[in-house]
């Protein structure tokens, strides 16, 4: 049975291509799982008028990220923590505290989104990364100081 891919799917293609499956993979997975259509002319149109859709959503989303970095550039973060003797921290400064961070400012991100090289461990200025879309990411200042 000919299918026309509306997603990538692992070891069998990529969006838009039409391949060969077998029937019951087509009618049982495939197509329930909204993964792909019969390979047909109405089909490939209804397949080719989504495509167009999913470009100009990506455009929107592209362009709201964009934004929204703009944003996020201009916040700093300052991180209170405890330290010990010698300026050491008392654990360290994380994603997970980060995004509780940006969460105070009205900004709420999983901390998987955020990127840091390592922990922080010190007292500093430190910058991490926030993936906003694709191909779009804000670096955030964060200042760690002691209590």
């Amino acid at each position: 049975m000919k299918v026309i891919l509306r997603e990538d799917v692992t070891n069998k293609g990529k969006a838009g291509q039409i391949i060969d499956v077998k029937t019951g993979y087509a009618r049982n997975y495939l197509i329930p799982q909204a993964l792909a259509y019969l390979a047909n002319d109405a089909n490939m149109k209804v397949y080719e008028h989504e495509k167009v859709q999913k470009v100009k959503q990506g455009e929107q989303q592209r362009g709201a990220a964009l934004k929204l970095k703009e944003e996020i550039e201009k916040i700093s973060l300052t991180a209170v923590v405890k330290v010990g003797d010698d300026d050491q921290l008392f654990g360290s400064v994380t994603t997970q505290t980060i995004a509780d961070l940006l969460a105070e400012k009205g900004y709420d991100y999983n901390h998987r989104k955020i990127q840091l090289d390592d922990p922080i461990k010190e007292l500093g200025v430190f910058e991490a990364s926030v993936n906003l879309y694709q191909d779009v990411a804000a670096t955030l200042k964060i200042w760690v100081v002691k209590e």
